[in-house]
């Protein structure tokens, strides 16, 4: 569909076919944390840093999530909980894709956490929106997490693996999971998925070092590119990480290279 390729063209670079995505949905699992607490400032920041999209939920689009300066891809994420639930891997939908439509979006997200108790009311959701996005010509980013009380480890390439493909199976066009540790177990998550892979950036890192390896990793294991949230929008200087993580997605800048940006 024409729409979903104009659209997709939005949130990924045309020349390099990757994309450094910037998710702000953390508001509503867990608060105004650090970084989140002037949104407009803060995006302005990844803006600047060469960020292709970024994912906000619903309220804070209408609240005026665009400042100034040139424009960027607009995410709007359609699954809640928060850290105050006694089960916050329970996922709800909490906009449609027809709302985000309506606020301007280019492309949504929905979180599913495989091995949760409430996995299946996860995956219907996922489900239906795979089926409204097709109508629409709406580009689906799926969150795929392992998170469960049987879950050994939610990095662990077994479970990694087969969350890309459950999200690439049920009609997501971009897929978003953990990092595996290395390129060699990465490179299975990629060869098992027959969409883009994307990596998330997890928690906040002690070290740049650490993240721009990561970065480095899961590209050579053939991701397309990243969606790295903490570790570009609580760092002390979110401009110089997101340039230096976008020159390594689309420019294919070292670790060193890129850990030059940072110090100049």
């Amino acid at each position: 569909m024409i729409g979903k390729i104009i659209r997709m063209e939005r949130i990924m670079d045309r020349n390099s076919g990757r994309t450094v995505i910037i998710p702000m949905d953390h508001g509503v699992t867990m608060g105004p944390i650090k970084g989140l607490e002037d949104m407009k400032s803060t995006v302005n920041m990844v803006v600047e840093g060469g960020a292709n999209a970024i994912i906000l939920h619903k309220g804070i689009v209408r609240a005026g999530h665009r400042g100034k300066g040139k424009d960027i891809g607009l995410i709007i994420h359609l699954s809640g909980s928060t850290i105050l639930s006694h089960d916050p891997n329970a996922k709800v939908k909490v906009c449609t894709v027809k709302e985000a439509i309506q606020l301007g979006a280019d492309a949504v997200s929905v979180h599913v956490n495989l091995g949760a108790d409430t996995e299946s009311e996860m995956l219907n959701d996922l489900g239906d929106v795979s089926r409204e996005c097709q109508e629409w010509g709406m580009p689906l980013i799926a969150m795929m997490y392992t998170r469960g009380k049987d879950i050994e480890s939610e990095f662990d390439v077994r479970y990694v693996k087969h969350a890309a493909r459950v999200g690439a199976e049920l009609g997501a066009d971009i897929v978003k999971v953990n990092y595996t540790g290395s390129p060699e177990t990465f490179r299975e998550v990629v060869e098992g998925s027959p969409v883009p892979v994307v990596i998330a950036g997890g928690e906040k890192m002690e070290t740049d070092i650490e993240v721009l390896q990561m970065v480095e990793g899961a590209l050579l294991a053939g991701a397309k590119g990243v969606s790295i949230g903490r570790n570009a929008f609580q760092h002390e200087h979110p401009i110089k990480i997101v340039k230096a993580i976008s020159k390594m997605v689309h420019e294919d800048y070292s670790v060193e290279q890129a850990r030059k940006i940072l110090e100049e």
